[in-house]
């Protein structure tokens, strides 16, 4: 493949205005994506091709699983496939050119005398939130011909059901319908357990997936893949197989359209579909069910369609203007290294969170900690993600902040430090990594917020929003002054090698937030806080220096411990891109130079203990370079590895420099960091911030109070109870109500290990896995609101007679109600009830204790 960055899209989507063909004097080498973006909307609605041609291998969701998309194209009588690597019998058209942009990926296929251009468009336009949030990604299918002949064409896709479930295993059901001139397919699972589970390592199983096409373009049908497939090929129309009975993923109908091009010649021709994904409700956030952004006005599933297929010519001219706008400026900042790493990183940085909607139709956005612990809203995550909201929609920022800043102001938080996440995705309901009872990374967490809000204001002009926080705000600078110059032995977001005290880059961190904090305060004309605050900041600047050096650079901690070592100092970015003017410049160069003795063919070394590194971070170090070619010897090498690594994901930003492979995460939004480079030149990044017309404001109140609760059946944090368990899987349908259960053990409730975060022990549990079982009466009376009382460390799935009311990946640390899934609430009864509890236990900490509620309903965003 020969990318040329001086390509048109003219010729690949019809309808789009070109690109500028002067844009670059020189070639852009080759982008061979590590994973290529396809779709991109959320932390579920996300598929990639981990291949170098689209039908190598089947296309995935970010996390691995299969995500199955299929794309055919017929010409005069012979079928190609063109995406995925099924069916095998049909041949794989030839794969010519693979083009990524921000917000579109362009395939070229040639053969049997014609070219075709597949395109996938996300239109993650910063500067419309209402059009970015939505979940819609379209499939844009052009062709001509390249021999002087006319060529009947034709292209079919489909998709498969598991792309609506967490596992193959459950079941849906798929219907197909006229919406307007669309004709619509969708699917989705019969259980449809909305909000009911989370974890990292999981994908959506509520809400529906839908496939639509202009109805008088286009054939639907639901059908076993193998039979559309062969009725495409054969030219056969496509015949409707709907099954009335939920059937498992696996052997589900796709969902299938086929499209007739018509006689193809020299002028292209072009159709296009819609991929969409309706959950409904997005996200857990305290005592509310936040609705996705795109509803905060009433929308519905049939009216998103309908306003994206009437947007669709619009929003494709919209796209390859910011496309072409965006890349020029990333190739003016930094080259066509900076290009790539910049057209990589895009999507990927978006859609690795979700924008919802409060009550006052404010947008509230959260970001997932994606392939580790699937934190929601972290901010060690949404520090390094911040630029690309920074600079592009600061009001997406404020919306990530508000959550947090509202947490930190609720008798919830306890700490004189910020906290480190709200919860386990997609459960925004209070931070569980360390627990509410700690506050794991003080200095790092207290000091991301200030220089997070320090940019925020230096964006905007004013501290406005940061004023509606100063009480927070102040009581997280004067912890910074009384503990971040000389930090002690804890968690920061550097230490993979383990945790360090008095490390040094920690300290640059606390002095930018006391240094942004007063920043603020003069901005708010409280001069003598931001006199005192810069002071503060010089002051332990000067000492920093005196306690880092080693003479030609700054040891990675300071003492004799930090002897012989180095780290990248990427927080000291702030000092120049805000103007703070805390440390000489001196201090930057010599890191600057120093760090040219240490690269690494695919990068710099996070510090001397080991040879991975972090992209974001090697970005924002390139940044503090005052020249072009310190910038770009970084990022050269950086755009190096994205072509060459092995470790085929959708961009991981921790890597070994020496062989390029993956050391851990990937498609995260940390990605969104890489765009720092742009606030180098500060005409481009006002040019970008001042187009954000929304200017959030108003946010309705953080909904925690917790309403009243009557204890239906007791749990260890009030009542111990006792149960029936057994640790080794049992034979037959353990969960329902004439299971016997006499050769179980009986114990009190919890279950678990000493020192699991919260857990009240009565029961030793150590092995691999542990099941239970209790009966209940219930005295008929009506519920309002019927609702588990959990405690589980780590994946735990419990039955209310026999029918699942409940799946949690991961853990929590604290006895947390969750709701029941609806077929449990309506499995309820007068006399005697079962609960049963299957807990998995994977690493650290092991417990579980389940009681039941009755609590106020969850309010829900109309």
């Amino acid at each position: 493949m020969d990318l040329k960055m001086t390509l048109t899209l003219s010729a690949l989507v019809c309808t789009a205005a070109a690109l500028s063909s002067d844009l670059f004097a020189q070639e852009q080498p080759a982008i061979r994506p590590p994973a290529v973006p396809l779709v991109t909307s959320d932390p579920y609605f996300s598929i990639w091709s981990a291949s170098d041609t689209l039908t190598g291998k089947s296309t995935t969701h970010w996390t691995g699983k299969p995500h199955r998309l299929t794309a055919l194209v017929r010409v005069d009588g012979k079928a190609f496939r063109i995406m995925g690597d099924a069916p095998a019998e049909i041949p794989a058209m030839k794969q010519t050119q693979i083009q990524v942009y921000p917000t579109q990926t362009i395939y070229q296929f040639e053969d049997a005398g014609i070219r075709l251009t597949l395109t996938f468009t996300s239109p993650m336009l910063p500067d419309d939130i209402a059009v970015l949030s939505r979940p819609v990604t379209y499939v844009t299918f052009a062709a001509e011909s390249t021999d002087g002949n006319t060529h009947d064409t034709s292209v079919y896709f489909d998709a498969a059901a598991e792309l609506a479930t967490n596992t193959g295993e459950q079941a849906v059901l798929a219907t197909r319908e006229k919406v307007g001139s669309l004709n619509v397919l969708s699917v989705g699972t019969e259980e449809q357990p909305v909000l009911l589970t989370k974890g990292d390592d999981h994908r959506i199983d509520w809400g529906h997936l839908y496939l639509a096409a202009d109805a008088d373009s286009s054939t639907a049908a639901i059908a076993p893949a193998d039979s559309a497939r062969a009725a495409f090929a054969s030219g056969e129309t496509l015949v409707d197989v709907v099954s009335a009975d939920p059937v498992a993923a696996k052997d589900a109908a796709v969902l299938a359209l086929s499209i007739p091009l018509g006689r193809v010649s020299a002028q292209n021709v072009s159709q296009h579909l819609m991929l969409a994904y309706d959950d409904e409700f997005s996200i857990r956030y305290f005592r509310q069910m936040l609705r996705p952004y795109w509803r905060k006005d009433g929308a519905d599933a049939a009216s998103l369609l309908k306003t994206a297929a009437k947007d669709y010519d619009s929003l494709m001219k919209r796209c390859t203007a910011f496309d072409n706008e965006l890349v020029a400026d990333l190739n003016r900042i930094g080259g066509a290294s900076y290009v790539q790493l910049g057209v990589l990183s895009w999507r990927q940085g978006l859609a690795a969170q979700k924008v919802c909607a409060d009550d006052n139709g404010q947008p509230l956005m959260f970001s997932k900690e994606n392939f580790s612990n699937g934190c929601i809203a972290t901010v060690d995550v949404l520090y390094p993600a911040a630029p690309q909201l920074v600079v592009f929609a600061p009001s997406l920022l404020k919306a990530s902040l508000v959550p947090l800043l509202d947490y930190s102001s609720t008798p919830l938080w306890k700490h004189d430090s910020a906290p480190h996440d709200l919860g386990q995705y997609p459960f925004a309901v209070g931070q569980v990594y360390g627990g509410e009872t700690s506050s794991p990374m003080p200095v790092e967490e207290s000091g991301n917020m200030l220089i997070m809000l320090g940019a925020l204001s230096k964006t905007e002009g004013n501290a406005e929003f940061a004023d509606k926080y100063w009480p927070v705000l102040t009581t997280w600078y004067n912890y910074l002054k009384e503990h971040g110059l000389d930090p002690a032995n804890q968690l920061c977001t550097d230490d993979f090698a383990g945790h360090i005290a008095r490390n040094s880059n920690l300290s640059v961190k606390a002095i930018m937030g006391i240094a942004s904090y007063g920043m603020m305060a003069d901005m708010l004309g409280k001069k003598d806080v931001a006199k005192a605050a810069t002071t503060t900041a010089r002051e332990y600047a000067q000492k920093w220096m005196e306690m880092a050096s080693a003479g030609d650079h700054y040891q990675l901690v300071f003492g004799d411990a930090g002897k012989g070592t180095w780290s990248q100092k990427y927080n000291l970015v702030w000092d120049r891109l805000l103007d703070l003017n805390i440390f000489p410049p001196e201090v930057a160069r010599a890191e600057l130079s120093f760090y040219k003795t240490k690269m690494n063919p695919y990068g710099l070394p996070l510090d001397s203990r080991k040879s991975y590194t972090k992209l974001d971070w090697e970005l924002w170090t390139a940044t503090m370079a005052e020249n072009d070619e310190d910038f770009r010897k970084i990022t050269d090498a950086c755009a190096k590895w994205a072509r060459e690594t092995h470790s085929r994901v959708p961009m991981t930003d921790w890597y070994e420099t020496d062989s390029g492979k993956q050391s851990g995460f990937q498609a995260r939004s940390v990605v969104g960091g890489l765009f720092i480079g742009l606030m180098r030149d500060k005409a481009i990044w006002h040019k970008y911030a001042s187009r954000d017309k929304l200017k959030a404001d108003h946010w309705a109140e953080i909904p925690w109070k917790m309403p009243p609760m009557k204890r239906v059946v007791a749990a260890a944090d009030t009542t111990p109870a006792t149960w029936k368990f057994t640790t080794d899987a049992p034979a037959g349908k353990w969960m329902v109500e004439n299971f016997d259960d006499a050769g179980w053990k009986s114990g009190q409730s919890g279950f678990g290990t000493e020192g699991t975060p919260g857990a009240i022990v009565h029961t030793q549990w150590n092995t691999p896995d542990i099941y239970l079982r209790r009966d209940f009466e219930l005295d008929g009376e009506k519920m309002v609101d019927p609702q588990l009382l959990i405690h589980h460390d780590d994946d735990v799935e419990v039955y209310i007679n026999g029918v699942l009311a409940m799946r949690g990946n991961g853990f929590v640390t604290s006895y947390t109600p969750q709701p029941l899934s609806k077929a449990a609430k309506a499995a309820l009864r007068k006399g005697r009830n079962i609960i049963a509890v299957h807990c998995r236990q994977h690493t650290g900490g092991q417990y579980i204790d389940v009681g039941l509620v009755d609590v106020l309903p969850l309010s829900e965003k109309k």
